[in-house]
């Protein structure tokens, strides 16, 4: 009989490498985003209003379910002054 964590396992053995990825960077993302706005004792609501944007999506960005764009990761970048994503071999422009 098998059991519960083998079905588990089959299942995420089965995920492809790339789905894996993305997962991972929207988390880290969302990590990121959290951790800039505590560093500056901001709540998801500071962060809306200081960006003209609905608390709803904010909370959408930190959930770490967000699809992101490359013109949010900037205006969150230009927003907290650093970066969100580092790319390797890429020279930066300020």
């Amino acid at each position: 009989m098998k059991s519960a964590i083998d079905t588990y396992r089959k299942i995420v053995a089965s995920v492809p490498r790339h789905i894996k990825k993305e997962v991972a960077l929207e988390f880290a993302l969302s990590d990121r985003i959290y951790e800039l706005m505590t560093q500056r004792g901001m709540t998801k609501v500071d962060l809306a209003r200081a960006l003209g944007k609905r608390p709803s999506e904010v909370t959408k960005w930190v959930s770490g379910q967000h699809n992101f764009t490359l013109r949010t990761i900037a205006m969150l970048e230009a927003f907290f002054g650093e970066p969100l994503i580092t790319v390797t071999n890429h020279p930066t422009t300020h």
